[in-house]
């Protein structure tokens, strides 16, 4: 067992961890309330003398912002809507179920979540291409989907196989049909497994640029990575607005996690079944 000082020394040693990962984020917040002259200073002050909110209007009041705001909320929370959808009815046959080329599909699966993304590009491109996808959101919002899919089944897999057979059995004999005991039973268990994965897809959606980049060509259909990127210039970068702007696209991400974070928590079911 551990004494309390090393308790103290790991406690220490946490924070100092914490602080390294943090402080990126603190730069990039305290940098959106400096002045021009303040930011290309040579001298970095950890607390800025003077705060000022021109970033910030500069960021929201650029061109298009609300329109890729509400583009890229639509794709992100579709594509985690579909994801979840159709990991969920994939991965409860795969845990609870024997048929012929199971594990073959499972090996599919790990497959093409280890296939990094630029190396699915140009078939992607092709495939939206060839179906009149390109262009619209609709189309990347298909391909987000075919991103976080292969993970979301691989995870919601593990989940339902930690759920007890045995609940099954019990609500089958109590008169439940296969349906019911899916929605009265392992549903309601997974809600750690679909908060989970439903903060992978998210993140994945929000933060992805370069297929948004690619795939939208017009101005109005694009997202807020691809906003992002029009603060830099032929003419130089304005730091000051970039930074607020990140500010700003990170806030929906955080109210996301927020919203879910309660439910981040292993389902207790150990006890549900007697003996």
């Amino acid at each position: 067992m551990t004494t309390r000082s090393q308790r103290r020394w790991l406690s220490a040693l946490g924070l100092a961890v914490a602080a390294v990962f943090a402080f990126p984020t603190y730069w990039m917040l305290t940098t959106a309330l400096k002045t021009p002259a303040q930011i290309l200073s040579p001298a970095y002050d950890l607390i800025p003398l003077g705060v000022t909110l021109a970033n910030f209007t500069t960021a929201l009041g650029k061109a298009g912002f609300t329109t890729f705001l509400v583009n890229s909320l639509i794709v992100t929370l579709g594509s985690v809507a579909c994801a979840l959808a159709a990991g969920l009815l994939a991965a409860v046959p795969l845990a609870r179920m024997r048929f012929t080329g199971r594990k073959g599909f499972l090996l599919l699966v790990l497959v093409a979540q280890l296939a990094p993304l630029e190396a699915l590009f140009v078939p992607m491109y092709l495939i939206m291409r060839d179906a009149d996808l390109l262009n619209s959101l609709a189309g990347l919002l298909l391909v987000y989907v075919a991103f976080t899919l292969p993970f979301t089944v691989w995870t919601l897999r593990g989940f339902v196989k930690g759920i007890p057979v045995e609940l099954d059995e019990a609500a089958m004999v109590d008169g439940c049909s296969r349906f019911g005991v899916f929605r009265r039973i392992t549903l309601p268990l997974l809600g750690p497994g679909l908060v989970s994965t439903s903060v992978f897809s998210f993140v994945t959606a929000w933060n992805e640029f370069l297929y948004a980049l690619v795939f939208l060509r017009d101005q109005p259909k694009q997202t807020l990575p691809v906003w992002l990127s029009s603060f830099k210039t032929a003419f130089g970068t304005d730091w000051g607005g970039i930074m607020a702007a990140s500010v700003v696209y990170a806030i929906p991400a955080l109210v996301f996690f927020l919203l879910v974070r309660r439910r981040l928590v292993t389902g207790g079911v150990s006890g549900a079944v007697k003996g």
